[in-house]
């Protein structure tokens, strides 16, 4: 049975955090005086305000960036990777107060937070490693007229824009890239959780970032602040994680100027359980894919397709382990599973389960909202989804399996890749042809093969169809803020 912890705390870690923006080195109010609050999803209270941008204070972000822009490429490859590094360890020092203050922002668990600390900072690790290892080449002409030269070179000022589920990682992933390659930022975090930035912010300040090289503008009016720095001809590249529906805005108004994008978008993750499978390892699997920062992650598990001979048994496994996980505020000892992140992220998990029951689902565990403040959700596993079920053509992005049973594996294979999305797929069996021939044929940009895990710094991160362009991460993460140069030089 899960259990509901209540006991609510917030701790003082907020109150050490900057509340203002950061635009050429020093903490700003905005122009217009605004803030915004930042609430604790564990009890619907209000945990602090910081500075809510303007039109006008992205205007500023960017002119800092700008003017930073030309000495900051100028900087030698190894002192970029010295901040880098620097930032690394200050990160790891600081994980407690990281981690809390994620945990109070955001709703995760503590020693998930914990976990994400450590993620984020070996992204900056791995690109302060990345800094210097960028390389060009030198070659004779196949005619024999011309050397070529190639060089790589920052793409120039950039907007970074980041989600509110993994608040200090995806800062981490986009900053760490564009710090190696000599790029300047304007950061736009999720109005939800602004703090974990701005810490980040103040952590590579103290690590020496010069000022203007990252500059971060809180705002609840994205598109008031975004659209005119898109459109304005002085960003020269985007990154952005979020929904598709919001990226496609952004690709518009990237095309004007045209504006380099890179973009991680939504997820249908298929789940596949084969009939050799090991059940115990799929079911570990299934709970890491599904239950990670509570099933708020493009990579969770949303379709689970397990084969008829061992779907039930497959089923009664995963309930057990759901059942027993514990709910509450993140910040309490014991806790697996923390709120969903606001009123209306909960308001559609709640709907979604509602019509797969109505389309004849049984549910299995879970499925009902508990007593109390916060936006907390049960656990829940759901048996016999029908096909015309909406959770099955949306992201649940909430602590939800949906089961459905298949028998034959090429038409699997269709309905998996049935969907405009193809970020990523999770594989379960022990056929070593089988598992490579299925990864091959998943229209995805990753593959979890007997693991629910994917993510990893040193791997590249991203989809294909719907679910992005680009990739983050690995040793092409830093190639979505270079460009090439190529010099003829006559023989």
């Amino acid at each position: 049975m899960t259990t509901l912890i209540t006991l609510p705390d917030t701790g003082d870690v907020v109150s050490t955090v900057p509340k203002r923006l950061f635009i050429a080195g020093a903490w700003v109010d905005a122009l217009a005086g605004d803030t915004l609050p930042v609430e604790d999803p564990a009890t619907g209270e209000v945990l602090c305000h910081v500075a809510d941008g303007r039109a006008e204070d992205g205007q500023r972000a960017v002119a800092a960036a700008v003017a930073a822009q030309a000495e900051w490429a100028r900087t030698a490859p190894r002192a970029r990777s010295e901040i880098l590094r620097r930032a690394y360890e200050i990160v790891l020092s600081r994980t407690d107060e990281l981690a809390r203050l994620m945990t109070l922002e955001m709703g995760k668990p503590l020693a998930e937070a914990r976990g994400e600390v450590a993620y984020a900072a070996e992204f900056l690790r791995w690109f302060s490693e990345e800094a210097v290892r960028v390389e060009g080449g030198f070659a004779t002409l196949p005619d024999g007229r011309n050397r070529m030269l190639l060089m790589r070179q920052p793409v120039g000022p950039c907007l970074l824009i980041t989600p509110w589920n993994f608040p200090l990682a995806m800062g981490a992933r986009k900053i760490g890239p564009a710090v190696a390659a000599g790029c300047t930022m304007v950061l736009k975090p999720a109005p939800q959780t602004p703090l974990s930035s701005l810490a980040l912010a103040e952590i590579l300040a103290e690590a020496g970032l010069p000022a203007g090289v990252l500059n971060v503008v809180p705002t609840s009016r994205a598109g008031e602040v975004v659209e005119p720095l898109l459109r304005g001809g002085q960003i020269r590249k985007l990154s952005f994680t979020g929904s598709t529906q919001v990226g496609r805005i952004l690709l518009a108004q990237c095309a004007e100027k045209v504006v380099r994008p890179s973009m991680e978008l939504g997820g249908n993750a298929p789940f596949i359980v084969f009939d050799d499978a090991d059940l115990d390892t799929a079911v570990a699997g299934a709970m890491v894919a599904k239950m990670r920062n509570m099933g708020e992650a493009c990579t969770a598990a949303n379709r689970f397709f397990v084969h008829r001979s061992v779907a039930d048994e497959f089923a009664a496994r995963l309930a057990e382990r759901m059942g027993a996980l514990v709910v509450g505020p993140g910040t309490q000892p014991g806790v697996d599973v923390g709120p969903l992140i606001d009123r209306t992220g909960r308001g559609k998990v709640e709907e979604l389960v509602a019509d797969a029951v109505a389309h004849g689902a049984r549910v299995l565990v879970g499925g009902v909202v508990p007593d109390g403040p916060g936006y907390f959700y049960p656990p829940t596993v759901l048996a016999g989804v029908a096909d015309d079920s909406q959770l099955l053509r949306t992201e649940i992005f909430g602590p939800v399996a949906a089961i459905l049973t298949f028998d034959d594996e090429d038409d699997i294979v269709s309905v998996a890749n049935d969907t405009e999305w193809g970020l990523v797929g999770y594989v379960f069996t022990r056929d070593l042809d089988r598992a490579l021939r299925v990864s091959e044929r998943l229209e995805v940009g990753m593959v979890g093969l007997n693991t629910g895990l994917v993510s990893n710094p040193a791997a590249p991160f991203g989809g294909v169809k719907q679910s992005g362009l680009g990739r983050e991460g690995g040793r092409v993460g830093i190639d979505e803020f270079l460009e090439y140069k190529y010099v003829a030089v006559p023989v």
